[in-house]
């Protein structure tokens, strides 16, 4: 593959050729590509991942344009993991990138093969999908990292990393902890989690056409910053290359 030897020829330096190729070798799937999950598959592929599974339901809307990745004026209505997965191929044409217009739900749990992926990142919006996804993912041998509450963010220095139950200042991850007591489960292993501690409020009036969180099973729709997501997006893949890093040169000692 002659052209990924120019693409990563920077990225190779950093880390050398061992670690190159654990990266190149790496199953990974995302789900939800919105603010946090669009910037998050970008960084993962432009950092060598040839192996990606994005899985989002959603089409494109004109409301996606001020954060998320894929979405532009000209993409509006279109499928949103079909764009993502055009500008991926365009960064390198040889990755391999499954895109599932899908809804992770419990009832469909099984057709996804957590157990297949060396990673799997939760960027999901839905509370119940959420909660569900990370008590599958957590039984399977795959690295798990999940994204708490990405909106009503502005400052970017209070972004930070948190196992799951040590997240503090994060309505999300408090109402997926109680989800999870109320249900009597919880995650079998460990999850990284990027959050932020800090909580603005909503200034802006809701249009009376805008549509409800419930017809797109979202928490709730909440005001976001491009800058604010793309950390969080970034940050999870910062974790996952950072993590591939370690465990290559330990394998290597």
């Amino acid at each position: 593959m002659e052209i990924e030897q120019d693409i990563f020829n920077r990225t190779k330096r950093l880390v050398g050729d061992r670690v190159m190729e654990s990266i190149f070798q790496k199953r990974i799937i995302l789900f939800g590509v919105g603010g946090v999950g669009s910037w998050c598959a970008e960084s993962l592929v432009r950092s060598g991942i040839r192996h990606l599974t994005i899985v989002d339901s959603d089409n494109v809307s004109i409301t996606n344009v001020n954060r998320q990745l894929m979405a532009t004026t000209k993409t509006v209505g279109k499928v949103k993991v079909e764009v993502l997965k055009n500008r991926l191929l365009e960064i390198n044409p040889n990755a391999s990138i499954n895109a599932r217009a899908e809804l992770y739900e419990e009832s469909n749990s099984d057709q996804f093969q957590l157990d297949t992926f060396d990673y799997i990142i939760d960027a999901i919006d839905s509370l119940e999908n959420k909660m569900q996804l990370l008590w599958h993912a957590t039984r399977t041998k795959a690295t798990v990292f999940s994204s708490m509450g990405a909106a009503l963010k502005m400052d970017p220095t209070r972004i930070k990393v948190a196992e799951f139950w040590k997240v503090a200042g994060c309505p999300l991850a408090r109402a997926l902890r109680d989800k999870f007591k109320s249900k009597k489960l919880k995650p079998s292993k460990n999850v990284t989690c990027v959050y932020s501690d800090e909580l603005l409020e909503n200034l802006g009036v809701i249009p009376e056409n805008d549509a409800t969180p419930a017809e797109f099973h979202k928490v709730a729709y909440n005001g976001t910053m491009a800058h604010s997501v793309a950390i969080f997006g970034f940050t999870i893949a910062g974790l996952v290359m950072q993590d591939i890093y370690q465990k290559a040169l330990a394998s290597a000692e």
